[in-house]
């Protein structure tokens, strides 16, 4: 009989998209999974629960240090680990940090910090000539001030470390930006990205890396970009996956995202890049992430793409295979955000959406009455949409939008 294979899989705090990918690295054949977390085991699942080998809290779940000790209390029972897993974009370089320090097989640190550190991510790509928008670390007001006039307004004000559209802005205007630098002061310590804002379509490309080579990849068109949604609150946010992603028009976002990742030390795993397509039609990356996407694209990827994303990462990561397939459908989201304020007073056009949209709807997440509003762009809710056709996808969400309304108050 074959030794099962011991797996550390690290999940500060159990959130309904980490729990998918939980699950399906436990569901892996000849896979021994342990659990490292900062939620105490309770708030588990009874049958995730019991699926683990072991479990190990932790009191802080982002921390390379306190991990190492869970881990070693974990290692007295299960051995040393043949793979340590983790989500999260926080989680990278302390997994990195710690896969360096054990001997495990897996990104290291500095390849992490290559993805993590958005300023050091683009001045790689730069020094490689790869398209990225100008960029500056600033760490005070008056290099702030200096960085912008030379990057020219408007910019965007972003933290070096974010991920999607966390903590990001546009400043128009001197003026705009002393006063951002008051609200944010920015330090030696706690430096601030100032970052060229590229005008074009925004749009994203998730690959899948086997060895350095990429075997398999996705694009999703945003409508609008996520900045703009942050801004208009009214604005709910539409995501279209294609199913055309072999393409002609996507073969320089191709080309482009595989030396980027080669160039940023991307050798085995599923990776998220945002970039945008110019009016000119030139390419222009703006930041890459060595982990799956968020937003529920890892859900919206799976149903276009006909496959589990959730457990091809998680046969990825621990066996280092995976099996490209024809792509057999289109699919989009749509992410309800509510109108107004206060909380969830009611969602309307929600018959007439079913009407013309029933047969095209795969998943659905509608926002509970009385429920307090996210204030991301994510929105409140969400409904994926699936069809061979990726203009009747297209069509669909933008239809959807238009019908049904999250009314606040």
């Amino acid at each position: 009989m074959c030794a099962m294979i011991p797996v550390f899989f690290v999940a500060p705090f159990f959130r309904e998209t980490t729990l998918r990918f939980i699950r399906s690295a436990v569901s892996l054949p000849g896979v021994r999974v342990s659990l490292v977390s900062q939620d105490p085991a309770d708030r588990l699942p009874d049958d995730l629960r019991r699926a683990l080998a072991r479990h190990e809290r932790v009191q802080d779940g982002i921390d390379a240090q306190s991990l190492l000790d869970g881990m070693r209390r974990l290692m007295k029972h299960e051995g040393t680990p043949a793979r340590i897993l983790g989500t999260l974009e926080e989680l990278q370089v302390p997994l990195g940090e710690i896969r360096d320090h054990l001997g495990i097989e897996g990104m290291g640190a500095e390849a992490a910090k290559n993805f993590r550190d958005k300023s050091r991510m683009k001045s790689v790509l730069r020094d490689a000539g790869l398209p990225c928008a100008k960029h500056r670390l600033v760490s005070t007001t008056d290099e702030a001030v200096d960085a912008a006039r030379a990057i020219g307004f408007p910019i965007i004000v972003k933290p070096p470390e974010g991920s999607g559209a966390r903590s990001t802005f546009r400043v128009d205007s001197e003026e705009q930006l002393r006063a951002a630098m008051r609200a944010m002061p920015p330090s030696h310590e706690r430096p601030t990205l100032l970052e060229e804002f590229v005008v074009g379509e925004e749009q994203s490309f998730d690959s899948i890396c086997i060895d350095g080579r990429m075997v398999w990849w996705n694009v999703n068109h945003y409508e609008p970009g996520p900045l703009e949604v942050i801004e208009q609150p009214w604005i709910q946010w539409c995501v279209l996956s294609p199913r055309e992603v072999d393409d002609p028009r996507y073969t320089d976002i191709r080309d482009v995202a595989a030396r980027a990742l080669s160039v940023l030390g991307m050798k085995t795993g599923l990776s998220h890049m945002e970039w945008f397509r110019r009016p000119d039609g030139s390419i222009a990356i703006s930041e890459v992430g060595a982990r799956p996407p968020g937003a529920q694209f890892t859900t919206l990827i799976s149903y276009g793409a006909d496959f589990d994303l959730y457990e091809a990462w998680a046969r990825l990561m621990v066996f280092g295979s995976f099996e490209p397939k024809p792509r057999p459908f289109a699919a989009g989201a749509a992410y309800l955000r509510g109108q107004g304020q206060g909380r969830v007073r009611e969602i309307e056009g929600l018959d007439a959406a079913q009407r013309e949209l029933g047969s095209l709807v795969v998943e659905a997440r509608l926002p509970q009455i009385d429920q307090t509003p996210s204030g991301t762009y994510e929105g409140d809710g969400y409904v994926i949409l699936r069809s061979p056709s990726t203009d009747v996808v297209r069509d669909g969400l933008r239809s959807l939008v238009r019908t049904v309304r999250v009314q606040l108050g």
